[in-house]
């Protein structure tokens, strides 16, 4: 067994099987997709647009992106401080990825974004599914 940080945490005693996953884990992943994905718009429209499609109105791509690099952010901020992820965050963090889940399927549903997103989608589900493991 190993030993994991804290109850979800940084410090503590709690233990989990091998092959658990913790809350300090999830938030990381998260972190880093969000960052990385939430940057993109903002630095290199080109090759967003390449790969996502072409925007009519860019500075919503851009507006999104600004969130959910705060989102990633304040991630990388719970993980690197050693401490828990607080609840708050974590309902942020969980929110975000399930609300953007639904909007990549529903605006791909209605043909109004590339099938791309289908693969955000994916990745926001595993990330609400990564949570909901650790919190078990």
């Amino acid at each position: 067994m190993r030993r994991r940080s804290g109850p979800g945490g940084a410090h503590g005693s709690a233990w989990s099987p091998p092959g658990s996953v913790t809350e300090r884990q999830v938030a990381a992943a998260q972190a880093v997709f969000y960052v990385g994905t939430g940057v993109w718009p903002l630095v290199h429209r080109g090759s967003f647009e390449r790969v996502t499609g072409p925007k009519t109105d860019f500075w919503l791509a851009q507006t999104v992106g600004v969130l959910v690099t705060a989102v990633g952010g304040g991630l990388a901020h719970a993980v690197a401080s050693g401490r828990e992820v607080s609840p708050e965050l974590r309902t942020v963090a969980c929110g975000s990825g399930v609300g953007l889940a639904l909007v990549d399927v529903l605006f791909v549903m209605r043909r109004r974004i590339s099938p791309i997103y289908l693969l955000d989608a994916a990745a926001e589900v595993g990330l609400a599914a990564g949570w909901f493991l650790a919190r078990r």
